[in-house]
């Protein structure tokens, strides 16, 4: 069977690499002391997208029999039998190695090791719980919040407390936007056997109450960066107005739990990040 580019690009997960970049990114420039170390930069994004694109074509190769369930994701390469297993799995692997020494050797050890924990605990953890458990997406926010502290590493070195408060932005971020997403295509992941929350709860009362407690959490901990000097009172007073936008939305689907609700909050928390992304940079310290 001939390997088209086009399926491997698919592999990679684009619009989720873009993602990891863009948080790597701001991570590294909020790291930034003095002048912006551009070759740095470059090589830190460079690695950690291979890395990025390694673990999503992995996470293809795992789930290439869950995916031939789903409607949404039927048609990727693998379950549609538009490439081979072993060329999925020999391209992500090269991949995932191609990043790790790119960030091991260019940037910093700690970085790579970052970007590794990342890659491992999204295959090995994150992946095989989705069908045992609905806490697989508590696990599964792990791996997609270490790409900020990996940008802070490959600029500072070190993992401080600041590093661990852009972990918990994009970590808590992530579990309303992830509910939100289970509860429109709850339908397609209870035809794949996977136990995500808005499955295994049909009435959606705790899926709703765990959305307003992880929404008032991030609304807390997005101020941090203000408290902790490292951005100032425009990034205090946005991130305040984008949580209280994002929690308001959150107790709508509360009081009125139907797939209208979930997709008004899926939307606003596509919205949320990058504009809170864009603050930081704008009114960093």
């Amino acid at each position: 069977m001939k390997v088209r580019p086009a399926d491997l690009w698919e592999l990679t997960k684009p619009g989720i690499t873009g993602l990891v970049l863009a948080t790597t990114a701001v991570g590294f420039y909020l790291g930034v002391n003095g002048s912006l170390d551009m070759s740095l930069l470059l090589f830190t994004l460079v690695g950690t997208a291979l890395l990025a694109a390694g673990a999503n074509a992995l996470n293809h190769y795992a789930e290439r029999d869950a995916d031939a369930l789903m409607k949404r994701t039927r048609d990727r390469p693998l379950p549609a039998r538009r490439l081979e297993p072993w060329a999925a799995l020999v391209f992500a692997v090269t991949i995932s190695a191609a990043g790790t020494a790119s960030l091991w050797l260019f940037v910093n050890p700690l970085t790579a090791v970052l970007g590794l924990v990342a890659l491992l605990s999204y295959i090995f953890a994150y992946t095989p719980l989705k069908s045992r458990t609905s806490l697989c997406t508590i696990v599964g926010a792990v791996p997609g919040a270490i790409p900020p502290m990996m940008g802070w590493t490959a600029v500072r070195g070190e993992l401080d407390v600041l590093a661990w408060v852009l972990f918990s932005i994009v970590f808590l971020w992530q579990l309303p936007h992830f509910l939100a997403i289970a509860w429109l295509y709850r339908g397609d992941y209870e035809r794949a056997g996977l136990p995500m929350l808005p499955v295994v709860d049909p009435e959606g009362t705790r899926t709703a109450h765990q959305i307003i407690l992880y929404s008032l959490a991030l609304l807390t901990v997005s101020l941090l960066t203000t408290v902790l000097e490292l951005t100032g009172a425009l990034y205090f007073f946005g991130a305040l107005t984008l949580g209280i936008g994002l929690l308001a939305l959150g107790v709508g689907v509360a009081i009125s739990k139907t797939g209208v609700r979930a997709k008004r909050l899926f939307l606003a928390s596509v919205l949320y990040l990058p504009i809170l992304l864009v603050l930081m940079i704008v009114d960093k310290v």
